[in-house]
């Protein structure tokens, strides 16, 4: 672990295995509420002076860090492929995806701004200030282990406030190197601190009950969420959660159903489908359905999978055999409800791939509101495609879920795609475009899919709190 500028070992550690084969990658410290609490304590030691210093600084920190962590571009990579499983070149364009937020927020840490506001009486003035928040508990995903941590770490460092963060216990390695970039970018003690922990449980508890944190910020499942939202709000501490979703992925009548499954399959297949917002239901025109699960199905079947340091590999492994079962069951319950398999649907295991957490990509059409698919948030290579028959029902269809976090919608008349951009429930829609998300832009979803915004200039906002001042000049 990482705790008050120096790496410290705890009683027990846990291992890290690759998903390709199960292999083991390495040992790390095993830490809990007692780390933590030490953890939080040297941070909130290090906060007022953090706190003060100069947004240059900060900036120049963050602009090492991210040249740091450019120059080790390839050795994180093959890291996070080895511990998480996608593909190489996947993990290159996450590493400097993940550089991109240490690079945007240490030039966000100069413009943090206050303002003059006109007063009603003429010997009153009134000035604001925006100030760090204070200490911050950051709680990680394994989904995306090098950019979630900047996306996170960037914003709160840029604004003055000092962090710990407990990364996911499936890619605990990735962090480590992550925190070697902060440390050897000379951040001062305290500042920066990370434990990692097997068990999530005890650390989550600590971070949610100890005053010192006055904000949590956790990007994870909505069910995990919504308890760590709940025990934060005994002390009112400030919470932004980036939560599950249940994106639609809407084919109007007057879209081209060949050009959308090419997008389809990229966004699909991106990260195995473990992505909050990878596509989850396809919804199609009826007409175009048969063209469009024609080169759907073509071109899913022609994805590789394997380990990801083939760079031949399109595909990777789920996490965990827990990630395989959820996925199989859904598979399983929707063939069973009247479902058409068009392909895939059943665990890799030929060529070695037995020894990981392997699925096939899998298309299924015919799928209907009964389905656990319609429902859970699969998190795996499966693409579900259901149709409809009038252009009303897609808003109806595609709001039908608690989730909002994304949603895609194809058509070339932009008065359809403008009435769907403000129809849809969700924080992010890509019209016509698959990767609608930049450092740049802010990230968030809205209804269960979470609270706050990351990225973009809402980013550093989520970790400031504003301060007014009334002068009487009398």
């Amino acid at each position: 672990m990482y705790i008050n500028g120096a790496w410290v070992d705890a009683r027990k550690s846990f291992a890290s295995h690759n998903p390709a084969n199960g292999e083991v990658l390495g040992h790390v410290p095993d830490g809990n509420e007692i780390d933590a609490r030490l953890a939080i304590a040297a941070a909130a030691k290090a906060s007022p002076e953090w706190a003060a210093s100069t947004a240059y600084l900060r900036s120049n920190l963050l602009h090492r860090a991210w040249q740091i962590m450019m120059e080790r571009k390839e050795e994180l990579a093959r890291l996070m492929t080895e511990e998480q499983g996608k593909p190489l070149k996947a993990s290159r364009n996450e590493v400097v995806y993940g550089a991109d937020f240490l690079q945007w927020f240490s030039e966000e840490a100069k413009r943090v701004y206050g303002a003059v506001i006109p007063a009603p009486r003429a010997e009153q003035r009134f000035i604001t200030l925006r100030q760090p928040v204070g200490v911050v508990a950051a709680i990680t995903p394994w989904n995306y282990p090098i950019s979630m941590l900047t996306r996170k770490m960037a914003p709160a460092l840029a604004a003055g406030c000092t962090i710990v963060l407990k990364p996911a216990e499936a890619t605990p390695l990735c962090a480590m190197a992550v925190f070697k970039v902060f440390h050897d970018a000379g951040f001062p003690p305290g500042v920066v601190n990370l434990v990692t922990a097997s068990d999530p449980v005890p650390v989550g508890q600590e971070m949610t009950a100890n005053p010192l944190v006055r904000k949590i910020t956790f990007t994870g499942s909505t069910r995990v969420g919504k308890m760590i939202a709940a025990s934060a709000a005994a002390q009112v501490k400030r919470v932004s959660m980036e939560l599950g979703g249940h994106a639609p992925f809407i084919l109007c009548p007057d879209a081209d159903p060949v050009h959308a499954a090419k997008g389809a399959v990229l966004i699909k297949g991106l990260n195995t489908g473990q992505a909050c917002i990878s596509p989850n239901r396809f919804l199609v025109h009826r007409p175009l359905v048969p063209a469009f699960v024609t080169e759907l199905t073509a071109r899913t079947a022609k994805l590789k999978a394997g380990s990801g340091l083939d760079e031949s590999v399109s595909v990777g492994p789920l996490i965990n055999s827990m990630a395989l079962d959820k996925v199989h069951r859904q598979v399983e319950d929707a063939l069973s409800k009247g479902a058409k398999l068009e392909c895939g649907g059943h665990r890799l295991t030929e060529h070695g791939l037995d020894k990981g957490c392997f699925y096939a990509p899998t298309v299924l059409s015919g799928v209907t509101r009964d389905m656990l698919i319609w429902h859970e948030e699969t998190f795996g290579p499966i693409a579900p495609v259901i149709a409809y028959d009038d252009e009303a029902e897609i808003l109806p269809l595609a709001n039908d879920t608690a989730y909002g976090l994304a949603a895609y919608v194809y058509t070339p008349t932009l008065a359809r795609a403008m009435r769907l951009f403000e129809g849809l429930h969700f924080g992010i829609i890509g019209i016509n475009d698959i990767n609608p998300t930049a450092v740049a832009a802010p990230f968030g979803g809205m209804q269960e899919s979470g609270l706050g915004r990351e990225g973009g200039a809402e980013g550093i906002s989520e970790y400031l709190e504003t301060k007014l001042g009334g002068f009487s000049l009398v």
